[in-house]
């Protein structure tokens, strides 16, 4: 997966993705690779993009640790930070989907929710492997439907839980509990009972 828009600035991805304009050109880059191997179309609120993005940077700055041996942890966190921002900021609206959307794959039940997942996942991939030499891939979570059930249906409640299911997507341990608060040495919670849970709390509500 490609982040775009790298060739705008030499600096690394780290530190290229706390600058507005880049992050809005890698946004929109992201937008159209999905939209151009989905056929969904998108409208981008430039408004709320600038919103989300400093919602996102205030967040980022407030937590980011002092110590050099949890940076690479805070890599997974800010990305879960960003997609909490976007989540809550709502930038992006489906234009038009194509005919015959399956709206069992993900990336058509919800296409913005899917956007902003793939370009958070794909901002910390690229952090992961330019900072630390570590190619990443997505969890099999990823694509399973009643997983994006229960991202949709919890963080429209509570968006800070969408940092840990960007840990979720990823293939980390989320941390269910207290998702907003950095702790790199954080107690998990079972994740499988907490999909339980939810998908109990969907059944009666359908």
């Amino acid at each position: 997966m490609s982040v775009g828009a790298h060739h705008l600035t030499p600096l690394p991805v780290r530190r290229s993705v706390r600058r507005l304009r880049w992050f809005k050109a890698s946004f929109r880059d992201q937008v159209d690779k999905l939209s151009a191997a989905t056929g969904v179309t998108f409208d981008i609120d430039d408004a709320k993009q600038g919103q989300s993005f400093l919602e996102w940077l205030r967040a980022f700055e407030a937590q980011k640790p002092d110590e050099t041996d949890a940076r690479r942890d805070y890599v997974g966190f800010a990305a879960g930070l960003m997609l909490q921002a976007l989540v809550r900021g709502r930038p992006l609206t489906v234009r038009s989907l194509p005919p015959g959307a399956d709206t069992s794959n993900p990336a058509y039940y919800w296409p913005e929710g899917y956007v902003f997942v793939a370009y958070c996942l794909n901002i910390r991939a690229a952090v992961l492997a330019q900072d630390f030499d570590e190619a990443r891939d997505t969890a099999p979570a990823m694509d399973e439907i009643r997983s994006w059930w229960s991202f949709r249906e919890n963080t429209d409640a509570d968006p800070s839980l969408a940092i840990a299911f960007l840990d979720l997507f990823s293939g980390e341990d989320p941390d269910w509990t207290t998702p907003g608060v950095f702790a790199p040495e954080r107690l998990k919670v079972d994740a499988p009972r907490f999909f339980r849970a939810a998908q109990i709390a969907d059944a009666k509500g359908r």
